[in-house]
C-alpha cells in the first residue's frame, strides 16, 4: 500500500505512543507528539480509518490494526536500517543520525531495503540500541529495564537508549555510556536518586533523568 509522508509519520506515531499497539493513543497526545493542531489530527484519523489503517473510539483514543502496525513497522524498519548504515558505513555520530533517517524512511524501494539489510549483515538493533523489524514485520525486543529502578550493586550491560535528544546522546557518548557497554551502579542517592556508577572503566555520577532514559539488562 502506498501511502504519504504524513500518513506513515502518524502511523509511525500511534504505534510508539501507543507503546507497540498495546493501548489507546488520545488525540491530544498525538497532536502533541506531531506538533500539529488537534483539527489536523482528526482530518488524518479520518482517511486513516478509511484504509483500516486504525481504530478510533471516541473519548478513548486511537490504536493501529493489524494492517496499520505491519505498515508501521516497515516504516520504523526502514528508519533503524537507516540510523546504522550512517553510523556504520558513514562514521555519523549516533546523535546525528535521526533527523536524516527520517527523510530516508520514506523512500518507497522494498528492493533497496532488502539489500540494505544484507550489506549491513541483518542487524538486530540500531546504534541506539533499538530493535530492528526483519522483512516480514517481526520484532524482537529483549528484557529490559530503566536503570532508575535498578538498586545498588547491579552489575549488567546497557542495552538500549529511550531518549534520541543530540544534548542527551552527546553526553552518552562523553561518559561511555552507549548500548553494549557494561554498567555497574556503585551507590544510588535516597534523596534525588542520583547514582555513582561504572560504566566500561569509568566512574561517573549522573541524574535520575539520564538513568530513566537509559535501559539494561534484567
Amino acid at each position: 500500500m502506498s501511502l504519504s509522508l504524513a500518513e506513515e509519520n502518524y502511523l509511525k506515531a500511534i504505534y510508539h505512543l501507543s507503546e507497540d499497539g498495546t493501548k489507546d493513543v488520545l488525540t491530544n497526545a498525538l497532536a502533541d507528539s506531531l506538533s500539529t493542531k488537534a483539527a489536523s489530527v482528526t482530518d488524518m484519523i479520518k482517511k486513516l480509518s478509511v484504509k483500516n489503517l486504525i481504530s478510533y473510539k471516541k473519548y478513548y483514543g486511537v490504536n493501529v490494526t493489524a494492517k496499520g502496525k505491519r505498515q508501521a513497522l516497515q516504516v520504523i524498519r526502514k528508519h533503524r536500517l537507516w540510523e546504522t548504515f550512517l553510523v556504520q558505513k558513514l562514521d555519523f555520530a549516533w546523535d546525528e543520525v535521526h533527523e536524516i533517517a527520517e527523510q530516508l524512511e520514506h523512500i518507497e524501494s522494498p528492493r533497496l531495503i532488502e539489500k540494505l539489510d544484507k550489506f549491513l549483515g541483518y542487524p538486530t538493533v540500531d546504534p541506539h540500541g533499538d530493535p530492528i523489524p526483519n522483512g516480514k514485520g517481526k520484532i524482537v525486543i529483549k528484557p529490559q529495564i530503566p536503570l532508575d529502578q535498578i538498586e545498588e550493586g547491579y552489575k549488567g550491560a546497557i542495552v538500549a537508549v529511550k531518549d534520541s535528544d543530540s544534548a542527551f546522546l552527546k553526553y552518552l557518548e562523553k561518559i561511555g555510556a552507549k548500548p553494549g557497554k557494561k554498567i555497574q551502579v556503585i551507590s544510588k542517592e535516597a534523596y534525588d536518586e542520583s547514582m555513582e556508577v561504572i560504566v566500561g572503566n569509568q566512574k561517573v555520577f549522573i541524574s535520575k533523568e539520564v538513568s530513566k532514559n537509559i535501559l539494561v539488562t534484567e
